[in-house]
C-alpha cells in the first residue's frame, strides 16, 4: 500500500472554500497536514469542515499555531498531539501537530510544522521539530514524517537541519515542477515532505487537480508524497 501525505497551507480557508475543498479532495491524502488551519472564530466546525472534504478527520494540533493533522480511514490513529516550540519574542506563536498512523504493518509518525519568516527562529524550531518527532516515533515505534511550510528555499539554513536527518521527499522521487508559491504563478519551492531513510518514496509533488482551483483555493499549492509502506515498518516497542 502506498501512504498518501499531503501538506497544505490554508490561509486559513479565508479564499475560496469551494475550491480549497475540491482540492482537499483530490488529494486523497491518508494524512494531510494543515498549515494556517482556522483558529479563531468557530475554529472547531472549521476544521471539522475542512477535514470533511477529503473524508479526513481531525487527529492532531493546537489551536495555537495553526496546524491540524487529519487522517484518513485507510489508516488507523494511534495517537495525535500538538505541541507548541520555543517561544521567540515579537514573533508569531510556532507549533507542531504529530499523528502517528497505522497502515498495516507500517507505522508512521507524522509531524506538521509552519516555520518562521525569521531566520533565527525558523531554525531553531526546525531542529525542535525533529526532536519532537523522533521522540513521539520512538514512543510508538514509528518511522518519522515531517511535513510543511519551511518558509525558506532548499539549501538554506532551516532545510539543511532538516535533511539532515530526513530525506526531502521531491527530488527523491520528483512529479512535476514542485513549485509551491505563490499559488498563482508559483515560482518557489517552499513546501514540503520529508522521510525518515527507511521509508521508500514512491513521488512527490502536486496534485492532479483543475489549475483554477488551485489558484483560488489559497495562496500556497498542495505538496502529496507517495510513501513505500512495505519500507516503513518501524522496530515495535
Amino acid at each position: 500500500m502506498a501512504l498518501r501525505i499531503a501538506s497544505y497551507n490554508v490561509r486559513s480557508m479565508r479564499d475560496d472554500v469551494a475550491a480549497l475543498g475540491r482540492v482537499v479532495a483530490a488529494l486523497r491524502a491518508d494524512v494531510l497536514c494543515v498549515q494556517e488551519a482556522p483558529r479563531f472564530l468557530c475554529w472547531r466546525r472549521k476544521r471539522a469542515r475542512l477535514a470533511a472534504f477529503g473524508g479526513l478527520r481531525v487527529a492532531a494540533g493546537l489551536r495555537a499555531g495553526g496546524l491540524a493533522g487529519l487522517t484518513g480511514p485507510a489508516v488507523r490513529l494511534l495517537h495525535g498531539e500538538g505541541r507548541l516550540l520555543a517561544p521567540f519574542p515579537g514573533l508569531e506563536r510556532r507549533a507542531i501537530a504529530i499523528a502517528v498512523v497505522e497502515a498495516g504493518p507500517a507505522r508512521v509518525a507524522v509531524g506538521c510544522v509552519h516555520l518562521d519568516l525569521d531566520g533565527a527562529a525558523r531554525l531553531h524550531h526546525a531542529g525542535e521539530a525533529l526532536e519532537l518527532i523522533a521522540d513521539v516515533a520512538g514512543r510508538f515505534g514509528a518511522l518519522p514524517v515531517l511535513a510543511g511550510d519551511v518558509n525558506e528555499l532548499p539549501g538554506q539554513p532551516a532545510w539543511r537541519r532538516i535533511t539532515e536527518l530526513l530525506t526531502d521527499c521531491y527530488p527523491a522521487a520528483p512529479r512535476g515542477d514542485g513549485l509551491t508559491f505563490p499559488a498563482r504563478g508559483p515560482g518557489k519551492r517552499i513546501d514540503a515532505v520529508f522521510a525518515a531513510a527507511g521509508i521508500g518514496v514512491l513521488s512527490c509533488g502536486g496534485v492532479d487537480a483543475d489549475p483554477a482551483d488551485l489558484a483560488a483555493a489559497t495562496d500556497h499549492l498542495p505538496v502529496v508524497a507517495e510513501l513505500d509502506c512495505a519500507q516503513a515498518a518501524g522496530p515495535r516497542r
